[in-house]
């Protein structure tokens, strides 16, 4: 008796568990296909290649100086003395390095800048998805690049129509 009741007991919560949950409703969305129709994402696209391009240009003038230097120390080695010969070796050496230095930093200032340039741009997107899916009951919404199978809606023009776009 007492086994029939436990059992009555674990059925009946079972079934009020399963009926107090909400169903779950899915969708998806290309989020690379929305960045690239944003026009924020083209005005910053265009900061960063102007960026990129000023650092490739100083990149440019520091190689062919020191391609100068060394052209300049290879006609005249052979007439130098060693100390000098050394100091020369000495400043090509401490050139290149700069310019190891240069190319370094300005990756990572590049790297740096699209992360502060990109960030409000994606917490505008995933505001938008956040209003999407609470406006319309979804549980989920998966990135269309990491999902392998697409069941539920596509949210793309939903997400499109909130942030004003075509």
């Amino acid at each position: 008796m007492k086994k029939t009741i436990f059992v009555l007991a674990v059925a009946l919560f079972a079934s009020a568990t399963l009926f107090a949950q909400k169903p779950v409703k899915l969708g998806h969305i290309d989020t690379q296909e929305l960045f690239k129709i944003m026009p924020e994402v083209d005005s910053v696209q265009k900061v960063l290649q102007a960026e990129q391009e000023e650092a490739e240009n100083m990149l440019k003038t520091m190689a062919t100086e020191l391609q100068q230097l060394q052209n300049e120390y290879i006609a005249k080695r052979d007439q130098m003395s060693d100390l000098i010969r050394q100091t020369k070796e000495a400043d090509l050496q401490d050139k290149n390095n700069r310019i190891q230095q240069f190319q370094e930093k300005a990756v990572k200032r590049l790297q740096d800048r699209q992360e502060e340039l990109f960030t409000p741009i994606q917490e505008k997107v995933k505001s938008a998805i956040a209003k999407v899916a609470k406006a319309n009951g979804y549980t989920y919404i998966f990135t269309a690049g990491a999902t392998l199978y697409e069941g539920g809606d596509d949210v793309l023009p939903l997400v499109k129509k909130e942030l004003g776009l075509k």
